[in-house]
Parts: structure tokens; C-alpha cells; sequence
């Protein structure tokens, strides 16, 4: 799990995503419901108007609205550009469960201890229709992405799913007036706007949390026996397909990934848990010593999810999205789909290359990590965190440009690390002795060598130089002298770019910039709020890099400033003249044109 941002408050038991902005609110136990940026890790703001746990909240798709519902029974809609609450819906005679607004149309789902769901029209204000049959507590009700359906669980023991297409015509469609006459006589005998299409029974306890697949016909339940199951659908009936287990508590909510094939969980155990929908396996389980799990939240379009505890909550993503790239004069080798591809800056062109082993299927953020190329033997050494850091070293033939079919024989090995150091040898970190291995293209050790400083990451720094990268420092070694050429105390560094002369260094930590020559003199340290992502250096010594929302340049004397805003993270790979070659999350290069006379 990779923790993006984390906070303690009261316990958490509602959570949304806004879908722009880096926003999430999360609503408290005590009352309060939270508004912060998950990027800068600040509380934007909060909003305390309801008595007692606020259990629901959602932000509307596309309104400056979000809808709470709470223990004191009432729904409240609050626009936050005004900061208020803009109107309370009254009807529910218990503790309001959850709160959803529609994707289209003007209407808000909530269910209640009171054993009914209601759905309302936040515009007239009016509550459009009851759904009743639940006999029990209804904790959860959620409207389906496409269809005219509403899933509902309780502690009935039941999964219930409703049929809302007739209250959709009624109240959507344009009615004559001969239609409004048949529906002032279905009105006044009552007549059936919401219809339950399927009661899922197969769970031993009540059911605490039901949501549908964003795509395909299928449930996924989570109950007070411990289990999580998945049902389907089809237009004339429901069936169960299977139960994962594994918690060993209640399970409090449950829900599909947006983008991968996964099933997120999480309990009262104090777990979370991830499974393969597919398998029907267990992938990953995430524990908390002392916090019970209440809430799970999924970013609608980004890999981010959110889970609210006992004393607070985190935003977390399951996997890295940054691709794994090298590059060498003109070419940029990069891993995307399982096939190791090359891009060329002159024709912006690019050609798979090597089909490469996929890690096992059980496997979360087990893909390539980083890449070493070889000009000369045309080799590529492929590191990721398989068997806790492994590498691959692939020859790739001359004739598979654009061809990419062959599958090609791996040499491997473990290794916290692993790159080229010359020509014909690359080193790999043994971390368990402190040293480094280094080997020739048949994967044979060549030589040892004990390493200066405890280690656990090793960087090109020129042939037969190795960047060694400690706790709080970084250290510049000869391999063939042994002997320590330079050492700078940083920031815990994630990523260092030479210059194309290989006079100087900007070594890229989690927070900050520090630039350095070759010998790691220090030049000039910068520091960012929102995470450092990339980097390159320009035709003129200048530093061009990128956070999370904009790239950045960075003059040799330490001065910097912003040269564009990002939509979306890119990784830069090369900087020719004024054009910025970068790659997205989705492996996509980019070539991104800037003015370079505004620095």
C-alpha cells in the first residue's frame, strides 16, 4: 500500500472523492464532516451543523454540492463555494445510513434505520418516493452507474436490488396531459414507482454494505458473517457466484475497483483486504494495530482509494503508476503492457521491442521498476520488487525492431538493485552483506565489492562509478579503486538525473530538489509541497522538472519558478530545444512544447 496522505481525527464513517479537484470530505462520529486536499495535506475546510455522527457524504459529479446524512435524521445538500448548508430534507425516522447523489438526474438515494430508503429530488426539494420490504436496518443504498437500479443491504440479512425505471419516466420524461391524469389516479391509490427486482439472500448475519460493478452485471456484498460475496445478474434474476473469506470480523464495506479487476474490503477486523474478482483469491491484506475499519471510498477517476478508521483515515494507492525508462541518445526504452518498447525523439515514433515475463498473478506493485540500457551490447537490465528486488537482463536481438514477438530468455537474479556500469558489466546490490556484485552479460560475478556506507539503493554515476544511496546521505563510489569519490548528506532520494556531460547531478527526493556536480559538491537545495515526480536536464544547464500539478525549471543558482500546469502527472524523459518528451501513467509519451525564453 502506498499511503498518499493520512490524517487523525474522530472516527471516520463517511467518506467521498471529489472527481476535478484533490479534494476528500470525510464525516465524523462527532458530528464534524471534513474537507481536505489530499495533495498539500491541508483542511480546506469543515462544516459541524448536524447532532451527533454524520454516517453519509457524497460530493455531486459536477454541482459545487455535497449531501451528509446523519444520526439526528436529517439529510442536509451544502454548497461549498458558499461555505453552508443550503436546505434539510425531513421525512426518515431513524439514523440515516448513507447518502448518494445520482449521476444524471437531480435525486439523492439515503437509507435509514427506519427500514426505508428514500429517494429525493434535491431540486424541488421533496422526497419522490419510499422503497419499503427491507425488515430491518437499512445500511446502505446506492444508485447503479447506468441503469435505473438501486442495491440496498441490511441487517435483514438481505441484499435487495430495485427497479426505478417507472419513478424515472414518471419524473424525467416530458408527460401529456392525458399521462398526468393517469398519474394523478396511480398517485392517489399509491402506485409502484419502485419495484425490488431481486432479494439476494446467502449472507448468515445482516449485511452491512452492497454496490454494484461499475461496468458488468455484477454485486459485491459484505456482511456481519465475516464474508464477501459476489452475486450476478441478468434481467430476470439474481444468483450468488461466489463467497471470498478471510476477514475475521464484521465487514463494513466493500466495492470494485474502477480500473482494475480487484475487490477492495475492509472490517472490523482492523483490515483491509484486496482480492482478485476474477480468481476469487486473496491478494494483499493491510492491518492497523488499534483501528477498526468503517468506510471505503474509490476516486472515480483516478488509482486512489480511501478508508476511514477509528481515529482517522488514509488515501492510498494499491500500485505505482510511474512506467519504468531508460534513456540512451536518441531513444527512450520504456515498459508498458509486459512488452519492453523504444520510442525515437527525432520521428517520435515507437516500436515494441521484447516481450517480457509477467510477475505472478498474485502480485500487486510487482511490476518493472526501473530500467538500465546498454548502447553498445543493446542489453536491458529490468528491476522490480519481485522476491523482495530481483532483476531480468535481456539481450535484444537486432532484427526484433517492430517485430516484438519473440519471447526472449531472461537471465535473473536477486538484488535490491541492479545497473549498467560498463559496457559488458552491471552492478547489483546484495543488501543482506552490504555489498556489490558486479557481473558480465552471461551472469557470472566477476568481482565483489564491500560497499562504504550501509546501502539500500545504487545509481549510475558514470562508468565504473556507482551513486550509493543511504538513509541521509548520498555517496559517490569507484568500483575499480574502491575508494569514495564524494559524499553529500540529503533527503531519503528516490530518483537522480545526470546532465548529458555527466557534470552534474540532481538527486530528487519526496520533497525537494539538491543539485550538485559530479563530485557531489552542493550547489543549490530546492523544496516543493506537493511531491517531486521527474526530471530532466536542458541544452543549458537548466533543471527542468515536474510535481504532481505543474512542471517547474530550476537555474544553476537555485532560482525556480513555474513554466506550466499539469491535468495529469507526466514523467519527463528528454528536454530537445523547447520541447519536453515526457511519459504519462498509461505509458503514453507526450511531447510537450514549451516557451524556454520565459526562464
Amino acid at each position: 500500500m502506498l499511503t498518499k496522505f493520512e490524517t487523525k481525527s474522530n472516527r471516520v464513517k463517511g467518506l467521498s472523492f471529489h472527481t476535478k479537484r484533490p479534494w476528500i470530505l470525510a464525516s465524523l462520529h462527532s458530528g464534524v464532516i471534513q474537507l481536505w486536499d489530499y495533495r498539500m495535506g491541508t483542511l480546506i475546510d469543515r462544516f459541524d451543523e448536524h447532532d451527533g455522527p454524520v454516517r453519509g457524504v457524497h460530493f455531486h459529479k459536477s454541482q459545487p454540492l455535497f449531501v451528509s446524512g446523519g444520526d439526528d435524521y436529517k439529510i442536509k445538500v451544502w454548497n461549498y463555494k458558499l461555505h453552508r448548508c443550503l436546505f434539510t430534507l425531513l421525512g426518515h425516522l431513524d439514523y440515516i445510513r448513507t447518502v448518494q447523489f445520482h449521476h444524471e438526474y437531480p435525486w439523492i438515494v439515503s437509507a435509514s434505520d427506519d427500514q426505508t430508503i428514500r429517494i429525493w429530488n434535491w431540486q424541488s426539494r421533496t422526497c419522490i418516493s419510499v422503497l419499503t420490504g427491507h425488515n430491518h436496518y437499512v445500511m446502505c443504498a446506492l444508485f447503479h452507474p447506468k441503469e435505473d437500479l438501486v442495491v440496498s443491504a441490511s441487517l435483514d440479512q438481505t441484499v435487495r436490488v430495485w427497479d426505478i425505471g417507472a419513478l424515472r419516466k414518471k419524473t424525467v420524461s416530458p408527460a401529456d396531459d392525458i399521462l398526468r391524469l393517469s398519474q394523478m389516479n396511480t398517485d392517489f391509490f399509491g402506485g409502484v414507482d419502485a419495484v425490488v427486482k431481486y432479494v439476494l439472500e446467502g449472507h448468515d448475519r445482516g449485511v452491512n454494505w452492497a454496490s454494484f460493478h461499475p461496468t458488468l452485471p455484477l454485486i459485491v456484498s459484505g456482511a456481519d458473517d465475516r464474508q464477501v460475496k459476489i452475486w450476478r445478474m441478468n434481467d430476470t434474476k439474481a444468483w450468488e457466484v461466489d463467497t471470498l473469506r478471510g476477514h475475521m470480523n464484521n465487514v463494513s464495506c466493500v466495492q470494485f475497483h474502477a480500473k482494475q479487476d480487484i475487490i477492495v474490503s475492509n472490517s472490523e477486523d482492523k483490515s483491509i483486504r484486496v482480492w482478485d474478482a476474477t480468481k476469487r483469491t486473496g491478494l494483499q491484506t493491510f492491518r492497523r494495530e488499534h483501528d477498526r475499519f468503517w468506510i471505503l471510498a474509490a476516486h472515480p477517476e483516478m488509482n486512489l482509494l480511501a478508508a476511514g478508521h477509528d481515529s482517522g483515515m488514509i488515501v492510498f494507492k494499491l500500485e505505482r503508476e510511474r512506467p519504468a525508462f531508460s534513456v540512451s541518445s536518441d531513444s527512450l526504452f520504456y515498459v508498458k503492457d509486459r512488452f519492453l518498447r523504444v520510442y525515437e525523439y527525432s520521428t517520435q515514433k515507437e516500436n515494441q521491442l521484447i516481450p517480457i515475463r509477467r510477475p505472478g498473478s498474485n502480485s500487486l506493485n510487482q511490476g518493472p521498476r526501473t530500467l538500465s540500457y546498454s548502447p553498445t551490447e543493446n542489453a536491458v537490465l529490468i528491476c522490480s520488487d519481485v522476491d523482495g528486488g530481483s532483476y531480468e537482463l535481456y539481450i535484444i536481438p537486432k532484427d526484433s525492431y517492430g517485430r516484438g514477438d519473440t519471447a526472449q530468455d531472461a537471465k535473473r537474479g536477486t538484488g535490491g538493485s541492479a545497473v549498467f556500469v560498463a559496457r559488458n558489466r552491471f552492478a547489483v546490490l546484495e543488501k543482506s552483506t552490504n555489498q556489490v556484485l558486479v557481473k558480465n552479460l552471461k551472469n557470472e560475478i566477476v568481482k565483489k565489492s564491500l560497499l562504504p556506507t550501509v546501502t539500500d539503493a545504487i545509481f549510475y554515476a558514470g562508468t565504473g562509478n556507482l551513486l550509493c544511496r543511504a538513509e541521509d546521505r548520498v555517496v559517490i563510489f569507484d568500483l575499480q579503486q574502491r575508494i569514495v569519490l564524494g559524499e553529500l548528506q540529503t533527503p531519503f532520494i528516490r530518483y537522480v538525473v545526470w546532465s548529458s556531460d555527466m557534470e552534474s547531478v540532481a538527486l530528487l527526493s519526496k520533497h525537494s530538489i539538491v543539485i550538485a556536480d559530479k563530485k557531489l559538491v552542493h550547489r543549490c537545495t530546492l523544496h516543493e509541497t506537493i511531491r517531486v515526480k521527474s526530471g530532466a536536464w536542458d541544452d543549458n544547464g537548466v533543471f527542468i522538472y515536474t510535481t504532481l500539478t505543474h512542471i517547474k525549471y530550476c537555474l544553476p543558482n537555485g532560482d525556480s519558478g513555474i513554466i506550466k500546469t499539469l491535468d495529469v502527472p507526466v514523467y519527463i524523459t528528454k528536454i530537445y530545444g523547447n520541447t519536453i518528451f515526457c511519459l504519462d501513467r498509461d505509458g503514453k509519451n507526450r511531447p510537450i512544447i514549451i516557451d524556454s525564453t520565459e526562464y
